[in-house]
């Protein structure tokens, strides 16, 4: 079976291949392997892990100030544990919750900031990312959306387009250089949000695919932390893109 490449960081293409030639795989006993159940049973623990503390967060939202200073502690503190889950994948049963915890705050402050400005947007993003997340989810099991090498090929250098970007931006913001255009509330910046939005989603679609090969591959147990770990990693980016599209488009009204 021919190992699935996705452009989630957290999901390389190398990561079943360097199991296998560690010994798992065909090697360990079948009530050790990594299961789908078991991957979708630990992506809803994660799941809930971060809305516990996206809505904890969200309840200091009369004081921005000190959601703010929640997001922050979330934002570092959840980069440190995604670093950490993604080179040491046996220790994802407790990294892998701990960086969901970590996240939650993340998008509880975000959402806070953006709420307060836009009210009723939070809900909405919400609502936009998990129908996202069941509507790929059936249409990837259905096999109406089909993996191709074409398919993660464009997806994975769109994917990785959009991270250069992200990172010349961070660079130049520091010199007080912006793109307004892309990221105001104009047709081109609502159309380049559009086409982020898409990449993101489509990100799901090979994580799915990714995690059915490392069943497939008869991945170790403690995988299915991990799988479900690059699958937080995927939707915690299609929130917030989703978050600023909606921005984009409230700021026209």
């Amino acid at each position: 079976m021919p190992l699935m490449k996705t452009s989630n960081p957290a999901l390389g293409n190398d990561t079943f291949r360097n199991l296998s030639d560690s010994g798992f795989g065909g090697a360990i006993d079948a009530t050790a392997r990594m299961t789908l159940s078991g991957t979708v049973n630990k992506t809803g623990i994660l799941l809930l892990c971060a809305l516990a503390t996206a809505a904890w967060t969200w309840s200091q939202s009369q004081d921005l100030g000190a959601a703010s200073g929640l997001m922050m502690v979330g934002l570092f503190g959840g980069l440190i544990f995604a670093l950490v889950t993604v080179f040491k994948k046996e220790w994802s049963p407790v990294t892998a919750p701990i960086y969901a915890l970590l996240e939650g705050l993340v998008l509880g402050g975000m959402s806070a900031v953006f709420n307060a400005r836009y009210p009723g947007i939070a809900i909405q993003a919400v609502g936009l990312t998990f129908g996202t997340l069941f509507v790929l989810l059936f249409l990837y099991s259905s096999r109406i959306i089909k993996v191709t090498q074409k398919f993660r090929l464009g997806v994975f250098a769109a994917t990785g387009g959009i991270m250069v970007f992200y990172l010349i931006e961070m660079a130049l913001g520091f010199f007080g250089i912006h793109f307004s255009t892309l990221n105001g509330g104009g047709l081109i910046g609502i159309g380049f949000s559009l086409f982020i939005v898409a990449i993101a989603a489509l990100n799901l679609v090979l994580d799915f695919d990714f995690i059915e090969q490392g069943v497939n591959y008869g991945a170790p147990k403690y995988m299915e932390w991990y799988g479900a770990f690059g699958i937080m990693v995927t939707l915690v980016w299609l929130y917030l893109e989703i978050l600023r599209l909606l921005a984009k488009m409230r700021s026209r009204d």
